[in-house]
């Protein structure tokens, strides 16, 4: 397996595990994927990602997206994290969260990666937790699902190397 930049080609593995990660009712709020454009235009560039394996198949991708348009939340951005089905424990995504974090410290200029994860998806808090991220809080009914209210964790990650000074 490797961890490369997300390309054009790649978006209908990218929009298939997207749908399976939403079927799941665990990994995001969305109810549908982002169109193409959207996913490409508003994340933050040089953040898409993918980790492909040895045959070419794609086993899962992962993003940034921006906290904020305000321009003292430059460094500041929320991570989305996806493994196919067929993948899952097998490492896929913290190979591709640790790529992620390299590059936001390497190239992105990032001193801040926050996730906000449902309570009940003890599979991601773990992988978030292994790659250095620490839970700041619980909230409660966030938001709805399917006419039900969620709680979620909110996670971060700070850097150690970006926004020390």
């Amino acid at each position: 397996m490797q961890v490369r930049p997300y390309q054009r080609k790649d978006w209908p593995a990218v929009e298939r595990i997207t749908i399976e990660g939403i079927a799941t009712g665990v990994a995001t709020f969305e109810t549908e994927p982002k169109s193409q454009l959207k996913w490409e235009n508003e994340s933050l560039q040089g953040s898409q990602l993918v980790a492909e394996a040895d045959g070419g198949t794609i086993l899962g991708w992962t993003i940034l997206w921006p906290a904020s348009d305000r321009c003292v939340y430059a460094g500041v951005a929320e991570v989305s994290v996806y493994v196919s089905a067929a993948a899952q424990g097998r490492g896929v995504g913290k190979a591709l969260l640790r790529e992620l974090i390299r590059l936001t410290e390497e190239e992105l200029d990032i001193w801040t990666i926050q996730a906000g994860i449902f309570e009940d998806n003890p599979g991601s808090i773990a992988l978030h937790k292994a790659c250095g991220f620490r839970i700041l809080g619980y909230r409660e009914r966030i938001g709805k699902l399917n006419g039900v209210w969620r709680n979620n964790l909110q996670l971060e990650r700070r850097s150690s190397v970006v926004g020390v000074g």
